[in-house]
Formats: C-alpha cells, sequence, structure tokens
C-alpha cells in the first residue's frame, strides 16, 4: 500500500469526502468497539479542561474503564494496537519500548516521542513506560505535537493514564488468571475512606511466567517474567476548596532480553540460541504530592514528583549464537589456530534519579466564554549509564555496574560510562476564547530550556583511539543547551452539537543529548555517517485539520496533516563496544491522516474501524543516497476491525465476545532502507460471562492465530522476535 507524494490538500479532500459520503469511515474513537450508548457522553480532560470527545478539536482516542476492561487492556501495547497511526516496538528489555506516533519516532536512550501523564505526573524517563496496566479508569491518546499543553517530549502526542480514584464507601476487585506461558496472575486493588475528609487506594499486580519464545540451545523458553507493582494513594479534602493527593508506586521485574538473531532480512525467522539466559532486572520507584486549592477565580495546583528507575542488563552480545558457534570464536580460530578462539557476552545498568516540579494557575473549570492557564515547569536529573563487552568464558554471564568487571570468570573486553546531570525548565500559557456559541480559539506558548552536562568516567584505558580522531578524556565534561519555543493555535468551528470542525498549528519540541563518549571516533573508524557523541534536538511543525460528526448511532471522525522534522533520530549500534547510539536526520517530511468510525448496530452490538496511513520522505542527510528514502521505524499505515457483544444474554448473566483484527502495514527500520517488514497481521480474542453477584469468567487469547515475525530490525541484521499467542482464562470479582 504506497501513498507516493501525499500531500495536505489530498489528505484533507479524502478526509472531508468519507466524512460526508461514507456512514462508517471514521471515528475519533470513544473506545474501539465498546458501548456506543454509554460512550457518547465520554469526557476527556487531555486538553487542560473537561469537555466530551465529540467537542474536543483534537485527534483523541479514548478509553474508559468500561472499555479497558472489555478489551482486556493490561499492556501498554494493548491500548496501543487499538489506535490508529500509533505503533509500539518492544525489543531488547523491558526498558525499551518505543512509541512511534504519526511518524514521529523514539530509540534507544532517546528522550521519548510522547508525553506519558499519570495522574497528572509526566514520566520522566522512557524506561518507566512498559508497565503493567491495573486499575485504570481512563486513558487517553491525543496525536499530533503538545508541546503547547505538556511541552516536555510531547512532540509526537500526549497519553494520558487516569488511575481510579479512592472512594466514600469501602470497595474493590481482585482478578486472577492463568495463560499458556506457563504463568499466572493477580491483580486487583481496593478503596474507601480511612476518617472524615480523607479515602485511600490500594492497587497491585503481580505476573509470572516461564516464557513464549523457545531458546532451542538451552532447552528453555528465552522469556520468562516475574512482575510486581504496587500503587498507594491518599486523598485528604482539608477544606471545599483545599485537597492534598499523595501517591506511591513501585514496580519490580525480573526478566531475560538480549535474545537476538542475526538475519540478512527482517522477514526472515530464526531460532533463538544465546549461550548465556542472562539477566534483566528494573526497579521503578514514584512518589508525588498533587496539591491543588480551587478559589472562586483560580485555581492553584503544585505537582511535585520523584523517580528513581535502576535497569541492569545482560546477556549474550554479537552474534548470539553457542560459543562453538559463534563469529569471533570461528575468525580467532581461524587467524590463529585452534584454541584461540572466544566469544563475547554484554552487560549494560542504567541508574537515573529525577525531581520534578509543575507549577499552574487556571481559570475555573467552567470559566466561560474565556479560560486560561500559566504556570512553570522544572526536572532536574542525574543519570549514569554503562555498557561493555566481557569475554564468554562459559562461565556465565556477570553483570557489571559502575566499574570494569575484574571477575576472571568474565573479564572485561570494551567498557564505557558516563554520567549525565540534566536540568530543563519551562514556562508556558494557554488560552481559550468562543467568540460565538459557534466559533472558538484556543492558543498556547511553551518555551523549554534543556541543559545537560556529561561526564566521562570510563577509564582511559578503555576508551577509542581511532588515528586522525581525537581521544576522549577520562573525566571530560561537556555541556550542551537545546531550547525551543512551542507554539500552538487552535480553530474550531461547531454548527451543531453533532458536528466538529477544527484546524491549526503546533511545534513540538524534544531536547537533544549525548552518545557516550567516544563513540564518535568509533563510528569514524566503522565508516558510520551522522553518529557522533552528540546527537540534536528535534523540532516537529505540523498543520492539521480535522472534523467529527455524530450521525445518530454512527460516529465519525478524521484527521489530516503534514509534519516537517527537523533532526530526527535514527539508531547504530556499535559492535565494538555494544553501544546504542542515536544519529540524526536533517530533514523529514511526514504527511498522512487518519479515518475511523464506530457504530451501535443492534442492541449492545458495536463494530469499528479505523486506517491511519504515514507517508515519509528524508528530505537532507549525510549521504546524498539516503535522500527519498522512507524515515526509519515508520509503517506506512495501521488497520483496524473490531465487533464486540456486551450485554445480557440471560436475566441474571450478561455476556461478552469481543475480537479485534490489526494490521500493521509495510515497516522501514533505517534511513538506508535495505530491508522492509512486511505487513503484519493480529487478531485477539475475548468471551467471558459476568454474574449478578460480581463474579466474572472471561477466555482471552492474543495473536490468535499465533503469527511468526520480528518487533524490530536493527542495522547489523539484528532482529528481535515477537511474542507468538498467548492464551488463557481469568475470574474477576468485584465487592
Amino acid at each position: 500500500m504506497k501513498f507516493p507524494g501525499t500531500s495536505l490538500a489530498s489528505t484533507v479532500a479524502l478526509a472531508a469526502a468519507t466524512l460526508t459520503a461514507a456512514p462508517l469511515a471514521a471515528q475519533d474513537a470513544a473506545a474501539p468497539a465498546a458501548d456506543t450508548a454509554a460512550d457518547e457522553g465520554i469526557v476527556v480532560t487531555g486538553l487542560r479542561r473537561t469537555e466530551t470527545l465529540q467537542d474536543t478539536p483534537a485527534a483523541v482516542t479514548a478509553f474508559d474503564s468500561k472499555a479497558i476492561e472489555n478489551a482486556g487492556i493490561e499492556r501498554p501495547s494493548d491500548f496501543i494496537a487499538l489506535t490508529p497511526n500509533v505503533n509500539l516496538v518492544e525489543t531488547q528489555n523491558a526498558g525499551n519500548a518505543f512509541v512511534i506516533i504519526r511518524g514521529i519516532t523514539q530509540n534507544r536512550n532517546s528522550e521519548p516521542s510522547v508525553a506519558v501523564i499519570v495522574d497528572g505526573v509526566q514520566q520522566v524517563n522512557p524506561a518507566q513506560f512498559n508497565q503493567d496496566l491495573f486499575d485504570i479508569e481512563q486513558i487517553e491518546v491525543l496525536k499530533g505535537p503538545q508541546g503547547g499543553l505538556y511541552g516536555r517530549n510531547a512532540i509526537g502526542g500526549a497519553i494520558i493514564i487516569s488511575t481510579k480514584k479512592p472512594t466514600d464507601e469501602f470497595a474493590g476487585n481482585i482478578t486472577a488468571g492463568i495463560d499458556n506461558g506457563f504463568g499466572y496472575f493477580l491483580r486487583g486493588g481496593v478503596s474507601g475512606p480511612i476518617a472524615e475528609n480523607v479515602k485511600f487506594r490500594i492497587a497491585g499486580s503481580w505476573y509470572d511466567t516461564e516464557g513464549f519464545i523457545p531458546n532451542t540451545f538451552l532447552g528453555e523458553d528465552a522469556d520468562p517474567v516475574e512482575d510486581f507493582s504496587l500503587r498507594g494513594n491518599l486523598l485528604i479534602e482539608a477544606t471545599d476548596q483545599l485537597t492534598f493527593d499523595l501517591r506511591a508506586s513501585v514496580n519490580q521485574l525480573r526478566t531475560q532480553g538480549l535474545y537476538y538473531n542475526i538475519v540478512a532480512d527482517v522477514n526472515d525467522i530464526a531460532d533463538v540460541r544465546v549461550n548465556n539466559t542472562g539477566q534483566n532486572d528494573r526497579d521503578i520507584y514514584n512518589v508525588a504530592l498533587k496539591v491543588e486549592y480551587a478559589g472562586d477565580n483560580a485555581v492553584l495546583t503544585s505537582i511535585s514528583s520523584y523517580d528513581t528507575v535502576k535497569e541492569i542488563l545482560t546477556g549474550d552480545a554479537f552474534d548470539f549464537q553457542p560459543i562453538p558457534d559463534s563469529f569471533f570464536f570461528n575468525l580467532f580460530e581461524f587467524l590463529f589456530g585452534p584454541g584461540n578462539g572466544f566469544d563475547l557476552n554484554q552487560s549494560q545498568y542504567l541508574n537515573v534519579k529525577a525531581f520534578s516540579q509543575e507549577v499552574r494557575l487556571a481559570s475555573p473549570e467552567d470559566g466561560r466564554p474565556f479560560n486560561w492557564m500559566v504556570g512553570g515547569y522544572l526536572i532536574d536529573t542525574t543519570r549514569f549509564i554503562s555498557t561493555g563487552n566481557m569475554i564468554d568464558t562459559g562461565n556465565g554471564v556477570f553483570p557489571v555496574y559502575r566499574s570494569p568487571s575484574t571477575n576472571p570468570l568474565n573479564p572485561q573486553f570494551s567498557y564505557l560510562a558516563d554520567g549525565q546531570e540534566n536540568f530543563a525548565w519551562a514556562m508556558f500559557a494557554n488560552a481559550g476564547y468562543e467568540l460565538s456559541p459557534e466559533f472558538r480559539v484556543d492558543a498556547s506558548l511553551r518555551y523549554d530550556r534543556d541543559r545537560r552536562r556529561q561526564t566521562t568516567l570510563t577509564p582511559q584505558g578503555f576508551l577509542p583511539n581511532v588515528p586522525g580522531v581525537p581521544q576522549a578524556q577520562s573525566g571530560e565534561v561537556r555541556t550542551a543547551v537545546f531550547d525551543d519555543w512551542q507554539p500552538k493555535i487552535t480553530l474550531t468551528y461547531e454548527p451543531s452539537p453533532d458536528f466538529t470542525l477544527y484546524g491549526g498549528y503546533s511545534r513540538g519540541f524534544r531536547s537533544g543529548g549525548f552518545n557516550q563518549t567516544g563513540v564518535g571516533a568509533e563510528a569514524v573508524n566503522n565508516g558510520i555517517v551522522g553518529v557522533g557523541d552528540l546527537f540534536q534536538d528535534e523540532t516537529a511543525d505540523t498543520f492539521e485539520v480535522g472534523a467529527k460528526a455524530q450521525l445518530g448511532p454512527v460516529r465519525l471522525a478524521g484527521a489530516a496533516y503534514t509534519t516537517l522534522s527537523k533532526n530526527s533520530y535514527f539508531f547504530v549500534f556499535l559492535a565494538q563496544s555494544s553501544t546504542q547510539n542515536l544519529g540524526n536526520i536533517p530533514e523529514t517530511r511526514i504527511n498522512g491522516f487518519e479515518l475511523e468510525a464506530s457504530a451501535e448496530v443492534l442492541p449492545n452490538f458495536d463494530i469499528n474501524a479505523a486506517i491511519g496511513v504515514t507517508d515519509s520522505e528524508i528530505k537532507d542527510f549525510a549521504d546524498p543516497s539516503v535522500i527519498g528514502n522512507e524515515a526509519p521505524q515508520i509503517s506506512r499505515y495501521t488497520l483496524n476491525l473490531g465487533a464486540q457483544y456486551a450485554g445480557p444474554i440471560s436475566d441474571t448473566i450478561d455476556g461478552l465476545l469481543r475480537i479485534d483484527y490489526r494490521r500493521t502495514g509495510k515497516t522501514w527500520w533505517e534511513p538506508f532502507n535495505t530491508t522492509v517488514r512486511n505487513p503484519v497481521d493480529l487478531v485477539d480474542a475475548r468471551a467471558g460471562v459476568k454474574l449478578e453477584n460480581g463474579v466474572s469468567i472471561t477466555a482471552f487469547a492474543q495473536n490468535l492465530f499465533d503469527e511468526t515475525y520480528n518487533a524490530e530490525f536493527s542495522p547489523g541484521g539484528f532482529v528481535f522476535r515477537a511474542r507468538p499467542r498467548r492464551y488463557g482464562v481469568e475470574i474477576g470479582y468485584k465487592f
């Protein structure tokens, strides 16, 4: 499916024609395949004000608690799979899950492509995103730059996640289940009052599975998981106007990673044959306090948050084969004779601590016809990262943290380490005015400034030394400042409650940063262009038009956009140091559109359809042969179809039968377009019953037809296997 030279004019024309001529063409989804009647009034807050989906002048896909339950949304990949023009790439290790939204990409060690806000607190590190979702009230996905509203990392959009709030009466829920892993899981929450005007909520989840992807060399699965999460919320309503909302959470994950294969083409499927199981341990802690004072003329909000993320990753290294079959072992056996071969394994360590503070002053919620907001934001981040290879002696792989290994069973071969101190701040203002009951203007402006200071902590003997390139020095300090303005303006015309037309301009900004010191020299030594010790900040300027309509039981929406991205990222792995590095593509043009529809065709029976198309073209690059190619990691299109019955099957029993189909079009993985993944077709299904006593029993299947494909391709032929079919049954109870 190819859309060469797609222009904004043509996509606008297509969207408009679809909305006016085809009753099942598009829907700005209030939860795909959910109960139409229940969702007509779904309320979203993604634009920093409360309004229905129909009235929201933005491309938003929203999932309320009922839709989350019916769709079985347990991970970010679940709701992203139901959202057009949004993809999630899960690869290498738990902390590497990349959101690609309307052609704005993400990669290892980069800032995210989307701002993720959980209960008003923005996640500070992309390694936090890929966690279990439990006890969730609502999820909103806003597409297109939201820098004027959310600033930091909202270059591609924003994901707003709201957990369930403390309740006035004691209540709870629990769900337990098993899958074919063989795995079992448990999740739930309890809530209620503690004292007058004091309420609490505690929720948690546990998942344990042996895995799904076989390691044919070791005779065990490569992807076992032990995942524990706990979240607590204390809400104090001190007065009618003053509230204190204290939250804390922990996530502890124990799994494995780095089970790569080396193939010529991303469509080639090979068995996992690593000889080291390795480890992937990730620990995330967060505590946040939201204080809100609702005065008669303004609302003052303060949000303070402290986060820590630690992740250690070990496993095989290139070329991810058992020692006797590995590339390096056989090369050195050939060059220097029997007994001189050796293989490599690797270790990577990440430690991030961050404090963030946001303060904003806004007009009251019911402020009309004029609403406004002003505020400021700061974040102070300390990060340490080390990567390196060790010589695999057949005794296993041992983690390396802040200094090179001295273990004779796993001696260090290469090692790079850096410390970073990043301080960023922003000031912002938003305003909206209703010029008439039908016409509204919204505008926002934000200034972000990010200062990054990196210290080379690699011992001098491990720093690359390339002739003709100045060698980095241990203890060297480098500083860079990245800043930009992020304006946004939207015009909305709503001639009737059932039709909304909007359009506007927005800019998104994402900070640049440092690769690990010395990789620039290594890239030169390997003839790789576009990669240095520093990567530049990215901006995305977008023009967008969209429309929404409610035609009886049919909900429709369409949007078309054109984006000019400057300094988007691409990824390069350097085997010599096992480092993951970012380069910049100076200029890329991205055109696309989304069309969505849903309808209640029979009582309690809904259908939905959506398509998102992205056409990208590299306009400038250090290697002229790349110009005109597709930008990396972008899928040409996404197609969603779904159907659901959720309603009574007897006087005392409700039934659920749901099926979702997702097709992801061709995907290019690097600027040179040497390989493209063929379209991937996935089907998920759920069926169950709910009794009047609060008990529910549900069977589920993800990737029902066991599609085999690779989740990612990286330069050098690295592919990472996607999870095969997962199925099981769960039992829930609400009280």
